[in-house]
């Protein structure tokens, strides 16, 4: 046995609360060590040495290295202990804070079991129901739709369809996006995410100098405040950015540093080396190398209170549903937390999405972000479909220790994405292969968590690295209809399942084919095919499925089943 490959954190992914009486437990091992039994013996603390249950565990996911036991236990008392068992063969081991040994000794289990003391209410963490059945649309909104014809038009310098430069403006704004939200319905999407709606000198608004105010290119308060009543009355959730890493260099209190040096009293909401900022040689932080964003220190009390409030005020005078977080792995856990309680204190239920594109466990334990923008899967289907780096075995393991770096719940408030405005296209990255696009679609829409459609997707918009991916919506295609939009409503209609609502997640591959499982009420099996010609037997009803003909996919395509329970 690899006992270097055995693996067990208390008070973390691999040992958590789902409710105040019930934990999930996770233990990992080597992939080539073969167990009988993996067990869990446990019970209250105060007399474990006397009085003890046992649970038998699943192995519920492999990464091609390791190998993950899951159980999940009800509790009648929460001062709980545990330590794990492990069979093989004929010997059996002991997993305890000890390690790994041939032996144990219960009598002493106070020393050395491992333990949750207890489970508090507040340290368990609360899904936001909806984001578990959501379907995302992001919108880019100066290149979605102009809806306003009437406004002041000055500063648009690009023809609507030609490819956009760095300062391109092409007149998009929130009337276009209310006007197209019955389009948007029709897709099959519940949830908008929106670019910075706030004033600022640039096209895609990162760049904010007022951030109690929209900027006039886009609309006005009232139009926001239409939007998000004529949305929510549809069912579409809004989430906007919340630009908070930094800001404009027109932002009023720094320009008040840059005329009064260290006597403003703003001074140290940013980050300057010196007594005043020197533009020329750029003493102070900034966004990347963009001297004209400084970056925030949300470490002064003062400027932490100015942005909680620029985000409780969205929340509470125009009733957004959300933020997402730009650059937010740049900024303290500290501001994190505190956005976190004065959020989750007006209403529990807006979703808190950080844009982390690693691993972000630390910002994902219940006090601060719900979910990220899961770039992590978005990088393993561009390996499977685009860079074919990956077989379907490969895959499945990947996939597999993605998930298993979060709890249940974090997973279930992921933000599941193939591409984005920070982003080449993916259906440009696969080389315009649109069935490779499809395929990839069905695995983020049977994924846990929420599915995310970059605006144009549907149309398999194209476009390379920012800001060839930012280009204008081609609303001649969207209206005469594409095979892509007629998937996508399949597939976002699948998403009202129970079984991925809030089923378990299983990925394996076999054969050359790729397999998302589903398991609730009933199991939802997607077979993917990236190369064709692999014979797949449908065990149950036949829900969708492209490029699979008689139980043989006739190339790259999917195929969803749904099976009674077994």
């Amino acid at each position: 046995m690899n006992r270097q490959a055995i693996l067990h954190i208390p008070d973390s992914q691999y040992c958590y609360a789902l409710a105040c009486d019930r934990v999930e437990l996770r233990l990992r091992t080597s992939s080539e060590d073969v167990f009988s039994e993996v067990d869990v013996v446990y019970g209250n603390k105060y007399d474990y040495h006397l009085k003890r249950e046992r649970a038998v565990m699943q192995k519920r996911f492999s990464d091609g290295t390791f190998d993950y036991y899951f159980v999940r236990l009800s509790l009648k008392d929460v001062r709980f202990v545990y330590v794990f068992e492990l069979h093989e063969r004929e010997k059996i081991y002991y997993v305890s804070e000890d390690g790994v040994s041939e032996s144990y000794d219960f009598k002493l289990a106070y020393y050395n079991s491992f333990q949750l003391p207890y489970i508090n209410r507040t340290d368990v963490m609360p899904e936001v129901e909806w984001m578990k059945s959501a379907v995302f649309y992001e919108i880019f909104i100066d290149r979605f739709f102009r809806g306003d014809t009437q406004k002041e038009d000055a500063y648009i310098n690009l023809k609507w369809g030609d490819l956009p430069h760095p300062k391109s403006f092409a007149g998009g704004d929130l009337a276009g996006i209310r006007q197209k939200l019955g389009y948007l319905k029709g897709l099959g999407v519940t949830a908008l995410y929106l670019t910075p709606v706030f004033c600022s000198v640039s096209n895609h608004k990162y760049d904010i100098y007022d951030y109690y105010e929209i900027d006039p290119q886009f609309g006005t308060k009232e139009e926001l405040r239409g939007l998000v009543k004529e949305a929510h009355a549809l069912g579409i959730r809004i989430v906007m950015d919340a630009v908070f890493n930094h800001c404009s260099e027109r932002f009023p209190y720094f320009q008040d540093v840059l005329r009064n040096g260290k006597a403003s009293p703003y001074f140290d909401w940013f980050i300057i080396r010196g007594d005043k900022v020197d533009a020329e040689k750029c003493n102070y932080e900034c966004f990347a190398a963009c001297t004209y964003m400084p970056k925030l220190n949300l470490s002064n009390e003062q400027a932490k209170a100015y942005f909680i409030d620029v985000a409780l005020y969205w929340i509470r005078e125009y009733g957004i549903d959300g933020w997402r977080l730009d650059v937010s792995d740049e900024i303290s856990h500290d501001f994190w937390h505190d956005f976190r309680k004065a959020v989750k204190a007006y209403d529990r239920d807006i979703v808190i999405i950080g844009e982390n594109w690693h691993d972000a466990r630390p910002y994902l334990c219940g006090d601060e972000y719900d979910g990220i923008m899961n770039y992590a899967v978005t990088k393993a289907l561009l390996d499977f479909f685009a860079k074919k780096t990956l077989d379907a075995k490969q895959l499945a393991e990947r996939m597999s220790a993605l998930y298993v770096r979060n709890t249940r719940q974090v997973n279930n408030m992921m933000l599941n994405l193939l591409d984005s405005h920070d982003t080449h296209r993916f259906y440009t990255e696969t080389g315009k292969d649109t069935d490779a696009l499809l395929c990839a679609l069905a695995v983020i829409f049977l994924h846990t968590g929420a599915a995310c459609l970059y605006y144009g997707t549907e149309i398999a918009l194209e476009g390379g690295y920012d800001p060839d991916c930012r280009r204008t919506m081609d609303w001649e295609a969207a209206e005469k209809g594409t095979k892509i939009q007629e998937l996508v409503r399949r597939l976002a209609s699948l998403r009202r399942k129970e079984a991925v609502r809030s089923g378990e997640i299983a990925f394996s591959g076999e054969d050359g084919i790729f397999i998302l499982e589903r398991r609730g009420e009933s199991v939802l099996r997607l077979y993917v095919d990236r190369s064709g010609g692999h014979r797949c037997v449908p065990q149950g009803e036949v829900l969708l499925a492209y490029g699979w003909e008689g139980g043989v996919f006739t190339g790259t395509g999917f195929m969803i089943e749904e099976v009674a329970y077994e």
